[in-house]
């Protein structure tokens, strides 16, 4: 696979200023039921990297400090860390908002079949990977049968709760170099399509900028085209989204507990550093523990800024 890094060190982009810190996203590991050409993380079901219980344990104990307002688990599938359930009920516990960001497949993948009782159960938020509403789209990136076994998964999700008093929210990613369309109105032909196909319901719709990194950032060098798909997003730059980029109030962890700016950041092996150039890991993490650090920028960080910005939670501008 191609390296990226030394394509994105060098940018010009602008400073970020910190906010308080509300959200810790957490990579409980990179094992994945699925192996997705978009995929910034290079998941997949050959991947043994999951976090342990030592770093389950320090999580646990920094939200019984109660100034986490949201744990935002991402994965590979998250789901296969064999701690996911452990982790979510002491979140919940200490009041903390969970995200899991699902890929629908593992709620019907042998051993979890009893996955989506508990994340309803528990109230969990679910972000749920679903990059088109036809079929031969989504299995062209995701591989042959992920369209059906999202579709069921939606229905599993729908008959408990979800979609109605529950939320869920599905996550779309352009098939190729551009940037997303706009969320909202993509939202109304989603909600409109699977609604008269599939019965299915819905909370909302979040757009997602492809990264230049990892898995996808190889496959732009492979094609030629890391070039101009960098020029797209520099070229969509807003300065108006620098106000909404996650990373002024969110902190990404990986699975052995080293400390980012961003889940991107992780996939380049940028950590967060402290005035000395020593690297940041849970034991040193506090609501301030970052305030007076710089965030670490790169150009993949026009990916969030481009047309109508993206992050985590989609879109940043209409």
């Amino acid at each position: 696979m191609h390296s990226v890094v030394h394509l994105l060190k060098s940018t010009t982009f602008p400073s970020v200023k910190r906010l308080s810190l509300e959200t810790i996203q957490v990579n409980l590991g990179y094992l994945c039921n699925q192996s997705c050409t978009h995929c910034h993380v290079n998941a997949g079901p050959n991947r043994t990297e999951l976090m342990q219980d030592e770093q389950i344990d320090q999580l646990i104990a920094l939200m019984n400090q109660g100034w986490v307002k949201m744990l935002d688990l991402t994965g590979g599938a998250p789901e296969m860390n064999p701690r996911f359930k452990r982790l979510v009920v002491a979140a919940r516990k200490a009041g903390v908002h969970v995200i899991d960001r699902c890929n629908l497949t593992i709620l019907s993948e042998p051993g979890y079949e009893d996955l989506a009782q508990f994340l309803a159960e528990n109230e969990v938020e679910i972000f749920a990977s679903l990059p088109c509403y036809l079929e031969d789209n989504v299995d062209k990136q995701r591989g042959k049968g992920v369209f059906d076994a999202s579709i069921a998964g939606l229905q599993k999700l729908n008959a408990l709760g979800y979609g109605d008093k529950l939320r869920l929210t599905l996550v779309f990613n352009p098939q190729g170099p551009s940037l997303p369309p706009p969320q909202e109105a993509l939202e109304a032909d989603y909600k409109a399509v699977l609604l008269d196909k599939f019965g299915i319901r819905f909370t909302g719709l979040v757009t997602i900028t492809n990264m230049p990194i990892a898995r996808f950032g190889s496959t732009l060098i492979s094609k030629g085209t890391f070039e101009t798909y960098m020029n797209t997003l520099k070229g969509a730059y807003r300065e108006s989204n620098l106000s909404a980029v996650m990373c002024r109030s969110l902190v990404s962890i990986d699975y052995e507990g080293k400390l980012y700016d961003c889940d991107f950041n992780q996939q380049l092996g940028w950590p967060v550093r402290d005035s000395q150039g020593r690297a940041l890991t849970l034991a040193d993490l506090t609501q301030t523990a970052l305030d007076s650090i710089e965030v670490v920028v790169g150009d993949h960080c026009y990916g969030c800024t481009a047309g109508q910005g993206s992050s985590c939670g989609g879109a940043l501008a209409a």
